[in-house]
C-alpha cells in the first residue's frame, strides 16, 4: 500500500476545536485549516462561536484548540498574560494586518483638505449621525470588538467626542453593510476598517494619515482605563495563530502544519475580493482558495497529505 493511500489517523481521538471569530479572513483561514486536517490528517473538528477576548479565555481554558487569525498588537496586555500562564502559544505568520479610518475616494476628492483623521472636526456636517444631527457619525467596531477601546480613546485622542459619535454597529455584518449601503448612494462616510478584507479589497477607498506609530501611547490606546489617550497609527499587526500548549504537545503533527500557514497578501486579497465579488459564502470561498491557489497550500503540508486533500477535492 502506498504511503499517501493509507486511511491516516489523527493525533487526537476527539474533535478539534476551532474558534469561530465572525469575520471573513479568520473564517475562511478556519474552513482552510479544517478541510486540511479532516481529509488530510483524519481529524475530526468543530467550530466554536465567539469574540476574541471570549476566545482567548477558552483558549487557555482548552476548551478551544486553536484560534486561526490572533492579532497580538490589538489585544497587547491580554494576549501577553496569556503566553505568560504558559497555556497558550502563538505560531507561525499568518498574514500581515493592518487597521484604519476610511473614507471614500469621491469624499476625499470632495474635500482636499480631509488628509488627516484630525481634519474630521471641521468636515462634521458631511457625516452628520442621524441620531444625533448636531455630530457627525464616525462607523467603528462591532459592538464586544477589542478594536473598540482603541477607537474610542482614538477619538479622545484627537478631540473629536464633541464631534462625533462612535457608532457600535451589532456585528461584523451590520457595520459592513452600512458602509457597502453608504458607497452605493456615494454619500460620504467614515468608518474603522481592517486588512485583509473583502471590503477594502473591493471598494475605492482612502486611508485617513494618524500621527506616527508610538509604541507607549498605543499600548495606553488599547486599555479601557486609559486616561490621557495621545493619537497614533495603528500598530501593524504580523498575525499568529492561537493554540492551546497542552493540545499542541498533544499533537505534534497538527502544531508543525499550523507553524507552516501563511497566506502571501496578494492571496488572501484574492480570495476575499471574490468572495466580495461573487456575494458568495464561506466554504464557497474555502473551494474557491484549494482550486486557485495549489502551491501556497501545498507547501504547508507533506506530499501524502497533499495527495489526500486533492483527492478529497
Amino acid at each position: 500500500m502506498t504511503a499517501h493511500a493509507a486511511a491516516p489517523t489523527c493525533e487526537v481521538d476527539r474533535p478539534i476545536k476551532f474558534s469561530g471569530l465572525n469575520w471573513e479572513s479568520n473564517l475562511l483561514m478556519a474552513g482552510i485549516e479544517r478541510f486540511i486536517l479532516e481529509k488530510g490528517y483524519g481529524c475530526k473538528t468543530q467550530v466554536e462561536q465567539g469574540e476574541t477576548l471570549a476566545m482567548l479565555a477558552a483558549l487557555q481554558r482548552g476548551d478551544v484548540d486553536i484560534t486561526p487569525e490572533v492579532w497580538p498588537g490589538q489585544i497587547e496586555g491580554a494576549w501577553q498574560k496569556a503566553t505568560a500562564s504558559g497555556k497558550v502559544i502563538g505560531v507561525g505568520h499568518v498574514f500581515d494586518a493592518g487597521e484604519g479610518w476610511y473614507i471614500p475616494r469621491y469624499t476625499a476628492e470632495k474635500f482636499p483638505d480631509l488628509k488627516k483623521a484630525s481634519d474630521l472636526a471641521r468636515h462634521k456636517d458631511a457625516f452628520k449621525d442621524p441620531e444625533d444631527p448636531n455630530r457627525g457619525r464616525i462607523f467603528g467596531c462591532p459592538a464586544g470588538w477589542a478594536c473598540g477601546t482603541l477607537n474610542d480613546n482614538l477619538m479622545k485622542a484627537l478631540k473629536l467626542e464633541n464631534d462625533f459619535v462612535m457608532f457600535a454597529p451589532g456585528a461584523g455584518a451590520a457595520q459592513k453593510a452600512a458602509i457597502v449601503s453608504a458607497y452605493k448612494r456615494k454619500r460620504d462616510v467614515v468608518f474603522y476598517y481592517w486588512t485583509p478584507t473583502a471590503l477594502v479589497g473591493g471598494l475605492d477607498l482612502v486611508k485617513l494619515e494618524l500621527p506616527p506609530f508610538d509604541q507607549k501611547a498605543y499600548t495606553c490606546m488599547t486599555d479601557p482605563a486609559c486616561t490621557n489617550p495621545v493619537a497614533t497609527e495603528f500598530k501593524p499587526n504580523p498575525v499568529v495563530t492561537g493554540m492551546n500548549a497542552a493540545f499542541a504537545q498533544q499533537a505534534p503533527q497538527v502544531k508543525a502544519f499550523i507553524e507552516k500557514v501563511n497566506m502571501p497578501a496578494p492571496v488572501i486579497d484574492d480570495t476575499l475580493g471574490w468572495l466580495e465579488k461573487q456575494g458568495a459564502d464561506i466554504d464557497a470561498a474555502v473551494a474557491y482558495f484549494f482550486k486557485t491557489h495549489g502551491d501556497t497550500w501545498k507547501s504547508w503540508v507533506s506530499p501524502d497529505v497533499s495527495a489526500r486533500v486533492s483527492a478529497a477535492l
